[in-house]
């Protein structure tokens, strides 16, 4: 048995832990996948590469509405995959070899599994830390179809390295993931085929962002609500659903995309063994980051179900702080903020006006449209909004929600606003906004807005 100071389970954010100051103890990381974890590989990096090129070739199907005659332009799948990858998968391979060149740091390939809340089996070698940071992500929800297991199917795993784009791709799941994957696919002419158990997709999202989303999406993709697959069946090189509704009768696709959610592994950790308090399959953890067992941390998507980077990324910096100090420090994420990368973007912070609605929260409300302030004219842009939520009495934003372009940047200022506790008339005219940039439909947001607050 080899003893360890700190055993890091997981090389996503919890790779970013260690910093000068664990020099001078003796470490050990965990890994059963490719060095540096979920969105370097296999999520938020090569995922927002392939959206850019698709962004771009979704604005050369638009090019006439400006006067551009765009004509025999085509993406080439195969050498964009290239680029992305042959920049992505170098860095993977380099930050393994960085690890495994500290003296002070041993690098385990392989799955753990807790034996005790001090030991952990890899491999069928037993180590024993002092303390074990768990951060090991979430992998795909499959859902439970008959004839499953017997087909060649993809998730966000694995479809970004697909061979080459498929001429019919069929997506189960009406999230994040699957309308990011259908604006790749659908923008490289693949005809997509989206199948929602429910009446609509982003279903999380504020109702006016969402039905214009819909509407919008419609445009490019093939939507089926209120549809749920019972019976999947490999033919060569074909794939075949089948649904309840007997209407719907059998559905041919070249690949089928899973996009039904992520939640942590946690049998194959056997958290049980380490007496790791969990709920809804998630490590409950407490301000400062700790589990219910004393010595172990968990950080990122194993323990937080909102599953984003940037909190992941913050939550290992508070654990990097209380490995190594008794002055503990408590994560503050709130308020979180989050983006869809499809086309249309969708950004939003904050409370949605349903989510208002349903808590019994006064709230006032106001509606930008990109097309009503001057850049949205010169992008000829008729979908996007900005939609902001006030306390009326306080005149404190309680939610913003953007759908169009740039709306992961557009929001960022509300963000700061909701965390500083900044009124909407000040952001609205405590400042000077450039004129005539897109970040003027936040503006006169906040500008109507702050007239319906007290």
């Amino acid at each position: 048995m080899i003893d360890f100071d700190v055993i890091i389970i997981g090389t996503g954010s919890g790779n970013t832990i260690l910093t000068p100051e664990f020099d001078d103890l003796q470490i050990a990381i965990v890994e059963k996948g490719t060095f540096g974890g979920t969105c370097l590989n296999r999520g938020c990096i090569p995922s927002k590469m392939l959206i850019y090129v698709a962004d771009v070739l979704t604005e050369l199907g638009r090019s006439r509405e400006l006067g551009i005659t765009a004509e025999n332009y085509t993406g080439n799948w195969q050498e964009i995959q290239e680029r992305i990858f042959n920049r992505i998968d170098p860095i993977a391979t380099a930050g393994e070899s960085y690890r495994h060149s500290l003296p002070n740091v041993s690098v385990f390939n392989g799955e753990a599994s807790f034996v005790s809340n001090h030991e952990i089996n890899v491999n069928g070698e037993i180590i024993r830390g002092k303390q074990i940071v768990v951060a090991t992500g979430a992998s795909p929800v499959l859902p439970e179809i008959d004839g499953l297991s017997e087909v060649n199917y993809h998730t966000s795993d694995t479809i970004m390295r697909i061979a080459e784009v498929p001429k019919r791709l069929g997506i189960i799941g009406g999230g994040y993931i699957a309308v990011e994957l259908a604006h790749v696919f659908s923008s490289f002419g693949c005809e997509v085929i989206m199948l929602v158990r429910g009446n609509t997709l982003l279903s999380k999202e504020d109702f006016s962002i969402r039905e214009r989303f819909n509407k919008a999406f419609h445009e490019r993709v093939d939507l089926r609500f209120g549809v749920s697959v019972s019976k999947v069946r490999q033919d060569n090189n074909r794939i075949q659903l089948s649904f309840e509704d007997e209407e719907e009768g059998i559905l041919e696709v070249e690949e089928l995309l899973l996009a039904t959610g992520r939640l942590p592994d946690l049998e194959s950790l056997n958290v049980r063994a380490a007496n790791i308090v969990t709920k809804d399959g998630y490590i409950v953890t407490d301000m400062h980051m700790r589990t219910s067992a004393d010595n172990i941390w968990a950080l990122g998507d194993v323990t937080n179900p909102v599953q984003l980077k940037h909190t992941a990324n913050a939550e290992a910096k508070v654990v990097s702080n209380n490995l190594l100090s008794n002055d503990l420090k408590k994560v503050q994420l709130d308020p979180i903020p989050h983006a869809i990368f499809s086309n249309p973007q969708v950004a939003s912070v904050g409370y949605t006006e349903q989510e208002a609605k349903a808590n019994g929260i006064e709230y006032v409300v106001a509606i930008e449209e990109y097309g009503d302030v001057a850049y949205g004219w010169a992008m000829e842009e008729k979908t996007g909004i900005c939609k902001v939520i006030a306390d009326p009495r306080s005149g404190l934003l309680i939610g913003a929600h953007i759908l169009g372009p740039q709306a992961s940047t557009l929001i960022h200022q509300l963000i700061q606003g909701m965390k500083f506790g900044q009124t909407v008339a000040e952001l609205a005219t405590g400042f000077l906004y450039v004129h005539p940039a897109l970040n003027e439909v936040v503006e006169n947001a906040l500008i109507k807005v702050a007239l319906l607050c007290d």
